[in-house]
């Protein structure tokens, strides 16, 4: 272990100790040990230990402790501190701009625990509400944690579509008379995407020198060439032959477990040559399967025996559900989202702030709402026929109640109830809160079900059949978050809902008008399930939502 090494060891035990709010004068002794000990003449292996207490800078306490590392490879306190600490806290610690202080408040007071949580957090503005965070500071922090995750190898669909059609590109320009096209979860669309695949014509060696080219570290395994991009994108390219490449892309983009199913109801063969996808099904007496539905096995005995419903499309977009404005933490007034949904085309915008126990996000008083349910009265008599709906994304609290009296949850036009406070919890305790919530005569939608925050959070355990079995009695409908962040509820559980007759909603959670733009996300993800226009809510038009909503209350 050089100096270096040692330094590292301590500079850390400094910061954690700063984090924990440990002895300040303890912590900076280590952090001035560890300036001290990299600018040693000497390397402590070297060193007799009677002697380290001796050098300059380096007392006795720390003595100790170096005496400590060179002997058994560790710092016990050091140990101790870092099983105290969340592994989303250490990974903040390699964030640039983000020092101790900051993440002791991230962690302290924000409650936050993961990158993932931070990076929806300063997507959300709630880092501003914070002293010594400020706009500058948040968007620092947003595009370090970006590029942090950028090089974990785990990427959300959102953020990796626009490099795999910039990749395609380029191979397709480079070898103009050869084929190249997606494959595998990239081409699927799944939510997260852990790699890039493609199948090709291209002779491996000369695909091969060209990625090298390109700047990639490629390696090569028969007729597979994987290449790790500078940023830590990892491409994975499959060699097929010209007569073989449609049956082959074909397999190796379906899930494993339905290639499984396909291959055991059809026989299919990959040696088998087809002119294109559409002969496989007809080859095989099954209606077709667009390749983003190509996951779960049932799809294929549904496709045996019907067309499959046409899925849901961006176009079917009515209106916009769930949206925050600069009342709570969003950064536009209402009277500009409005507008920016006229400009789209929507027909209506469901803006719902926060309720009063999300403090961090400057949740509305009960005054507030009179106030801004008569500054939406103004606005609506301004932009007629284009309806702004009064709504809340209402907190849930612990035991299940929503965060307002009965009298106020009956101003509004309709009311989203979500968990966000308390997320750790037992299944029992999620399944208690959200059942309550959902029984209340109030609650019109049911907010990001599980709390996740993919690639960052696992969200709350709960029964999904419960929630939706318990939605689908009392007309509560269930919203598809559309946060490529989120995507919550998972699309896997949309056969379920429809089969229950439960309403779905694709909603952006938008914090600002650039957020209308992750309907699309909520959109591919809902089409993976099989969602149509007419089990969604937001596809509903002004007039039938009003009526949704008019019958759903009398019902309750």
């Amino acid at each position: 272990m050089d100096n270096y090494a040692i330094a590292d060891q301590f500079s850390l035990l400094a910061k954690l100790m700063d984090i924990h709010g440990d002895n300040p004068f303890k912590s900076k002794s280590y952090a001035a040990a560890a300036f001290n000990i990299e600018k040693l003449p000497a390397q402590l292996t070297d060193i007799s230990t009677d002697k380290i207490a001796g050098l300059k800078g380096i007392g006795d306490s720390t003595a100790k402790k170096i005496i400590e590392l060179l002997s058994t490879g560790k710092l016990q306190a050091l140990e101790d501190l870092i099983l105290k600490t969340p592994p989303g806290i250490l990974e903040m610690m390699q964030i640039k701009g983000l020092g101790p202080k900051k993440i002791a408040t991230i962690w302290k007071e924000m409650g936050i625990e993961s990158l993932g949580e931070l990076l929806y957090a300063c997507n959300e503005n709630r880092l501003l509400m914070y002293k010594g965070f400020g706009e500058k500071t948040q968007e620092s922090v947003k595009q370090s944690i970006q590029f942090f995750n950028q090089n974990k190898g785990h990427f959300l669909y959102a953020e990796i579509e626009t490099y795999a059609a910039q990749a395609l590109k380029i191979i397709r320009d480079a070898f103009p008379t050869q084929q190249v096209e997606l494959s595998g979860e990239i081409r699927r669309q799944s939510v997260t995407i852990t790699r890039i695949e493609m199948m090709s014509t291209i002779p491996a060696g000369e695909l091969a020198s060209f990625l090298q080219s390109q700047n990639f570290e490629t390696s090569r395994e028969e007729d597979t060439i994987t290449a790790i991009a500078s940023d830590g994108a990892k491409l994975v390219v499959y060699h097929s032959g010209a007569d073989r490449f449609i049956a082959r892309n074909f397999a190796a983009s379906c899930s494993d477990v339905f290639l499984q199913a396909f291959k055991e109801t059809t026989g299919f063969d990959t040696d088998r040559n087809f002119a294109t996808e559409e002969e496989i099904f007809t080859t095989y007496n099954l209606h077709p399967i667009p390749v983003y539905r190509r996951e779960l096995p049932e799809t294929v005995q549904q496709a045996l025996k019907s067309q499959l419903a046409p899925e849901i499309n961006l176009s079917d977009i009515r209106g916009v559900i769930h949206s925050h404005s600069n009342w709570s933490d969003g950064l536009h007034t209402i009277e500009v989202m409005a507008k920016a949904c006229i400009e789209k085309g929507y027909e209506y915008l469901v803006i719902s702030d926060h309720s009063r126990s999300a403090f961090y996000a400057n949740g509305l008083s009960v005054e507030r709402i009179r106030e801004q349910h008569l500054y939406i009265d103004e606005l609506n008599s301004k932009l007629a026929p284009f309806r702004i709906f009064k709504s809340i994304e209402c907190d849930i609290l612990s035991d299940g109640s929503l965060d307002y009296a009965d009298d106020v949850l009956s101003s509004f036009d309709l009311v989203i109830a979500s968990v966000h406070s308390n997320l750790k919890m037992t299944e029992e305790k999620a399944m208690q809160r959200l059942l309550t919530a959902i029984k209340h005569p109030a609650t019109s939608i049911l907010g990001h079900m599980t709390g996740r925050l993919l690639l960052s959070r696992p969200g709350y355990p709960v029964d999904h059949r419960r929630i939706i079995d318990a939605c689908a009695e009392h007309n509560v409908a269930i919203e598809i978050n559309a946060h490529p962040r989120r995507l919550d509820i998972d699309w896997s559980w949309i056969p379920y809902a429809m089969e229950k007759g439960c309403l779905l909603s694709i909603n952006p959670d938008a914090h600002q008008v650039e957020g209308y733009e992750d309907i699309r996300y909520g959109v591919i993800s809902a089409r993976k399930g099989g969602l149509t226009a007419m089990t969604n809510l937001s596809s509903f038009t002004l007039t039938q939502l009003e009526d949704w909503l008019r019958v759903t209350r009398q019902k309750k």
